[in-house]
């Protein structure tokens, strides 16, 4: 179905059976594929592939040579039908992939709103990306990453499989990402040491001082306490109650997950 306010250049392929939404506009070179969703105010600019089954949300816009919702490059696909979902308001740049989820990981990559995705980044199957978050230049992300809100990657970073980074982290360029990364932290280098907080982009967030510098306090706790950083940061929980900021740090420290916490020991030889 495609909506009569639809612009679909005579060069381009839409198949049958895709879904495109009012005031779509699709340049010249491009293919949609017979599963695609293009929700209301999509722009492809020109040589764009989406396929699979993939929903592309309002007002997202795809630049040249970008390939949407191939399928995961992971050995262990089976061939399933799986699903990428793309938020709206994103800015997809030249040459950026994105790979639809694998069974064993749960069938989906969500990416969410407002998200920025520079040239050549790539967001592997089973990936779950928050709110705006940017992929600088050849950002790499491998499969089942999960990225909190307002988090910024720096050109060329690298993020291991199964990583979470906590909201408005800050990973600088060609770092390696090994382990999760707290909020509102700092991560540089390769292999990735965790350097200190975002306070910049905190301030930047609306952050007031008297916050900031409770943070940093709780970072000193947390991470140069005797104990180790979990019974550090359970040891602190009482005192910080009322931080919403810390108890974000403290909850992600206590949430499952399959990789160890970066540090700003762990990494040093």
């Amino acid at each position: 179905m495609i909506a009569a306010s639809a612009k679909i250049h005579p060069l381009s392929v839409v198949e049958d059976g895709a879904v495109i939404g009012e005031n779509v506009v699709v340049g010249p070179f491009c293919h949609v594929g017979p599963k695609v969703v293009l929700k209301d105010g999509v722009e492809l600019l020109t040589h764009v592939v989406v396929t699979g089954r993939t929903v592309i949300g309002s007002g997202t816009r795809i630049f040249p040579n970008a390939v949407i919702g191939g399928d995961p490059q992971s050995v262990h696909h089976d061939g399933a039908e799986t699903t990428l979902d793309v938020g709206d308001l994103c800015v997809i740049r030249e040459g950026v992939t994105m790979n639809a989820g694998t069974t064993e990981g749960g069938g989906r990559t969500i990416v969410g709103n407002n998200n920025l995705f520079l040239a050549n980044s790539h967001v592997a199957h089973d990936c779950i990306l928050g709110d705006h978050i940017i992929l600088s230049n050849n950002v790499m992300l491998a499969g089942h990453v999960k990225i909190e809100d307002r988090v910024i990657l720096g050109g060329g970073s690298a993020v291991h499989q199964f990583t979470r980074i906590g909201r408005q982290a800050f990973i600088g360029g060609l770092s390696a990402v090994s382990y999760d990364v707290i909020p509102y932290g700092m991560l540089n280098g390769n292999p990735g040491i965790l350097g200190g907080l975002n306070v910049v982009g905190m301030s930047r967030a609306g952050m007031d001082k008297a916050t900031i510098h409770q943070v940093r306090r709780a970072f000193k706790q947390i991470f140069e306490g005797e104990g180790s950083i979990r019974v550090n940061a359970a040891a602190i929980r009482e005192e910080y109650a009322e931080s919403a900021p810390v108890m974000q740090i403290l909850d992600f420290i206590a949430a499952e997950s399959d990789r160890a916490l970066s540090s700003p020991n762990r990494g040093k030889g």
